[in-house]
């Protein structure tokens, strides 16, 4: 595995979006505005634009952009709508879906790392809203998590995200007891490792050195289960669970952007060389060290492609492609040989 990393291209995202948000969908690389926005994707724009520390003008637009429309998403109550149409209608009600817990995720990294006043403030505001209330999804509340110990990393003494973490730490299910499948959900179904990042954040910021371990040891887990001859083989979009868990197709480039971060986090506590090894293998499932052997991103535009079949990558370039690239990439960046 070559540690040399590309720089992250955000050329196709800015491309996708306009004063509304970043179109969902693409048919190639054109995006299509009549398949709307979802707070999902913005959510994660908000993040990568938030985090990027070589950010332009371009750059900072798009956290403007992505901090209006999570605002628009939200209700006073702090549930969160995901889809709105080309014309700004929104399309469903307000839950405690899992975008509500990614809209907390990237609230709670932008209050920590934008270098803007004014989107660390409106995030901080929207933030709290949000954390007024809890999800009975376990994937909605480890995203939560991990926004709210982003928050408490600046802000220790933040009540509504202490109180979220804390609540988080409180309800968290007894660990697996079957060596044989550790993972405390009956199947991998996408984002998984999601759920080890939020174990591992909590674990730093409630000072229990047991939850950061037990993190720990299921990304390892993980790690060793999406690894097929030297390189990274993510669990498939149709899931897979105890008996099932051969390699397959299609695999979504936003796991591998999941898992990524989950490794990047993992390498701020331990100091083992499988948490850089992850990320950058991460980085080279889009480089083209994958299971069908072709490249999942244009490096020239920075669009990413949808799926990975045993055909070979789609050719449809849409919002949360692009944004699992610029995720990763930034993550790769901090464990590459090639300068910043």
């Amino acid at each position: 595995m070559n540690n040399d990393t590309a720089q992250p291209v955000f050329g196709h995202l800015l491309a996708l979006t306009d004063q509304r948000g970043s179109y969902a969908q693409a048919s190639g690389a054109i995006g299509q505005p009549s398949h709307g926005y979802r707070t999902e994707d913005m959510a994660r724009v908000l993040a990568v634009a938030t985090r990027e520390p070589l950010a332009d003008g371009n750059v900072h637009r798009l956290a403007g952009v992505a901090v209006r429309f999570l605002n628009e998403a939200q209700s006073y109550g702090g549930g969160c709508r995901n889809q709105m149409d080309s014309n700004g209608n929104w399309l469903d009600a307000h839950t405690v879906d899992m975008w509500w817990g990614q809209c907390i995720w990237a609230l709670g990294t932008a209050a920590a790392r934008s270098d803007v006043g004014l989107v660390r403030r409106l995030a901080v505001i929207q933030f709290e809203r949000a954390a007024k209330i809890r999800s009975p999804h376990p994937k909605a509340m480890a995203f939560a998590a991990v926004g709210a110990a982003e928050l408490l990393a600046v802000d220790p003494k933040h009540a509504l995200a202490r109180e979220l973490i804390n609540h988080y730490v409180r309800t968290l299910a007894e660990p697996a007891t079957d060596d044989s499948w550790p993972w405390p959900q009956p199947r991998l179904d996408g984002s998984d490792a999601i759920i080890a990042e939020a174990l591992i954040a909590a674990g730093v910021a409630v000072d229990r050195p047991d939850l950061c371990r037990r993190g720990l040891d299921l990304l390892t887990w993980l790690l060793d289960v999406q690894t097929r001859d030297g390189h990274l083989s993510p669990i498939p979009a149709g899931g897979a669970g105890p008996g099932d868990m051969r390699s397959g197709f299609d695999q979504q480039p936003i796991d591998v952007a999941v898992l990524a971060d989950a490794c990047a986090r993992a390498a701020s506590v331990d100091a083992s060389p499988a948490w850089p090894h992850g990320v950058l293998s991460a980085a080279g499932w889009f480089n083209g060290d994958n299971d069908a052997g072709q490249p999942m991103w244009n490096p020239e535009t920075g669009a990413g492609f949808d799926h990975l079949s045993a055909d070979g990558a789609s050719p449809d370039q849409g919002a949360e492609a692009a944004l699992a690239v610029l995720s990763t990439l930034q993550q790769a960046r901090q464990f590459s040989i090639v300068p910043t």
